[in-house]
C-alpha cells in the first residue's frame, strides 16, 4: 500500500466519522425532543382525567344540591298548606311561619352561596371550568400521539443510517424528526388546529 491510498484510506474514515457523529447527535436531539413530548403527552391525560373526575364530582355534588333544595321547598309548600288550613291557632301559624321562612332561606342557599362557593350557581361554574380544562388537554393529547410515533420512527432511520451508511435515511429521518418537534410544540401551545388531530 502506497502513502497516497493509506491517505485516501484515512480521509474516508474521517468523512464517515463526521457522518456518523452528526447522525448521533441528530438522534440525541431527537431523543430529548422524545422525552419532551412524552412528557407533555403523559401530562395532558392526567389533566384530562383529572378535570373529568373534579367536574363530575361537582356535577354530583350539585344533583345532591339540588334534591336538598327541592326537599326544602315541597317542605315549605306543604307547611305553607298546613299554617292556612282552617283551626290552626295563631301560635302555631307563628311557628310555622318561622319554620317556612328557614325552609325558603335554605333554598335560597343552595341556589347560590358565594361565601362558600358552594352554591348551585357556582358549582356549575367550577364544573364548566374543569369541563374546559378536560377538553383542552383532549385537544392536545393527539398532537403528542403523533409527535411521539413521528420522533421514535426518525430515531429508528437515522441508526439505520449510522449502520448502513446511506445519507438519505439520515433527511427522512430529520424531517420527520422536525415535523414530530413542530406537532410537539402544537401540543403544548395548540397554535393550529389540524383537521383529523384536534
Amino acid at each position: 500500500m502506497e502513502a497516497n491510498e493509506a491517505g485516501e484510506l484515512m480521509d474516508g474514515e474521517k468523512s464517515d466519522d463526521k457522518f456518523k457523529t452528526r447522525a448521533a447527535i441528530l438522534i440525541a436531539v431527537l431523543a430529548m425532543m422524545l422525552a419532551i413530548t412524552g412528557l407533555g403527552g403523559a401530562n395532558a391525560q392526567k389533566e384530562a382525567t383529572n378535570s373529568n373526575i373534579f367536574a363530575s364530582n361537582l356535577y354530583a355534588f350539585y344533583q345532591a344540591k339540588n334534591i336538598r333544595q327541592t326537599n326544602f321547598a315541597l317542605a315549605a309548600d306543604a307547611l305553607e298548606i298546613q299554617a292556612n288550613a282552617p283551626g290552626i291557632t295563631p301560635e302555631a301559624k307563628v311557628e310555622m311561619q318561622k319554620k317556612i321562612d328557614a325552609y325558603r332561606k335554605n333554598v335560597a342557599r343552595y341556589e347560590s352561596e358565594p361565601e362558600t362557593n358552594e352554591g348551585k350557581k357556582e358549582l356549575l361554574v367550577r364544573a364548566k371550568a374543569f369541563e374546559e380544562a378536560r377538553d383542552h388537554a383532549l385537544r392536545q393529547d393527539p398532537y403528542f400521539d403523533y409527535a411521539e410515533v413521528l420522533l421514535q420512527i426518525a430515531i429508528v432511520l437515522v441508526s439505520v443510517a449510522i449502520v448502513s451508511g446511506l445519507s438519505w435515511l439520515v433527511l427522512g429521518g430529520a424531517l420527520l424528526g422536525a415535523i414530530g418537534t413542530l406537532l410537539m410544540v402544537n401540543g403544548f401551545l395548540l397554535l393550529v388546529a389540524i383537521p383529523g388531530l384536534g
